[in-house]
């Protein structure tokens, strides 16, 4: 997908991504997410109205690149403001469609295809059903472990993990002495380049994951131990890419859930399956996980971990995420002042 080729799922028509493809593709019809569907003003139309389903539409003409585009990428919304009219069409082939925009979320491209296009590439055949088989955390294991002396903690350790299904390596840093009689303190922390290495201020990011190590260090001084779990998932799981394009429809004025929302893509997508196998490896059990989100205690609970304790995660705003951070605690229930 990331190379432009189209998937051949079967039971469903050829679906050619759309911010990929290249030379003279076109289609009659598109495959487009709910939400972006809702916001092209499509959710009032019957084959519509189910919230969260694929959304398969038909323009007043062909869909060539420029075209699927515009009505793929909201970043685009103010420069071809003048779309459709379009028309949603029944969906036969619901679970194939479904599977096909999250692949469109792991390979990190707009979710968006070109249905039954003319002059697309060789295709790849799947089923529907191997996307479970993509995703099953079952399949991951320890490939590494090696010292990693870190600024907070120089008696830290690292462990990777690889699954042969999956492209991403996870890794866990230990710090203080692994022990089965006391909970580690935990903060699983997704991947954040602008955030962890560029030291943005849109996000708390950054801050999050150093003040998380230096009370994990704390933790090792008092005879306890903690684990870092750095999550290989950008953007809550949408990628480095749309979590670009969602910060600039926020300078637009849209917040986190609805920059999201407008990219036909999930506010929450994280793997929180691979957490919990990760920490299964480790051999921990339960845990004291640091977080205000108390989504991420249930969705880790739903998957076998024992939470001892939520342990409060609050930092100081500043002015470029404050916003961020309301949003997070008045639409994502995160527990913050």
């Amino acid at each position: 997908m990331r190379h432009g080729w189209p998937l051949a799922i079967a039971g469903a028509p050829l679906l050619q991504p759309v911010e990929t493809a290249f030379g003279a593709v076109s289609g009659d019809t598109m495959l487009i997410s709910a939400s972006r569907a809702a916001t092209l003003k499509l959710a009032n139309q019957r084959e519509a109205a189910v919230p969260r389903h694929p959304v398969l539409l038909r323009g007043a003409v062909t869909f060539d690149l420029s075209h699927a585009l515009a009505v793929a990428d909201p970043a685009l919304d103010l420069t071809v403001p003048m779309k459709g009219p379009f028309k949603a069409l029944t969906l036969d082939w619901e679970d194939q469609a479904a599977a096909a925009l999250e692949l469109a979320r792991i390979a990190g491209i707009l979710p968006a295809f070109l249905v039954n296009p003319a002059g697309s590439a060789e295709a790849v055949e799947m089923e529907a059903g191997d996307l479970s088989h993509f995703t099953d955390a079952a399949a991951l294991q320890i490939a590494s472990r090696a010292a990693l002396p870190v600024d907070a903690a120089p008696d830290a350790g690292i462990v990777a993990f690889r699954s042969p299904n999956d492209t991403r390596e996870h890794v866990a840093l230990v710090i203080g002495k692994e022990r089965s009689d006391k909970p580690p303190l935990v903060r699983l922390h997704s991947e954040c380049l602008t955030g962890d290495v560029l030291g943005s201020l849109k996000c708390d990011c950054g801050p999050q994951l150093d003040a998380a190590l230096h009370a994990m260090a704390s933790e090792a001084d008092k005879g306890g131990w903690g684990v870092l779990l750095y999550m290989r998932q950008e953007g809550r799981g949408i990628g480095l890419i749309n979590k670009l394009r969602a910060y600039r429809l926020q300078d637009q004025g849209f917040d986190t859930v609805d920059a999201n929302t407008r990219l036909g893509l999930p506010d929450e997508a994280r793997d929180f399956p691979t957490a919990a196998m990760m920490l299964r490896l480790l051999g921990v059990r339960s845990i004291r996980l640091m977080t205000n989100n108390p989504a991420k205690v249930d969705a880790l609970a739903a998957h076998g971990v024992t939470i001892d304790e939520r342990v409060p995660h609050a930092l100081p705003d500043n002015p470029h995420n404050a916003e961020y951070l309301a949003t997070k605690r008045d639409r994502s229930g995160h527990i913050l002042p």
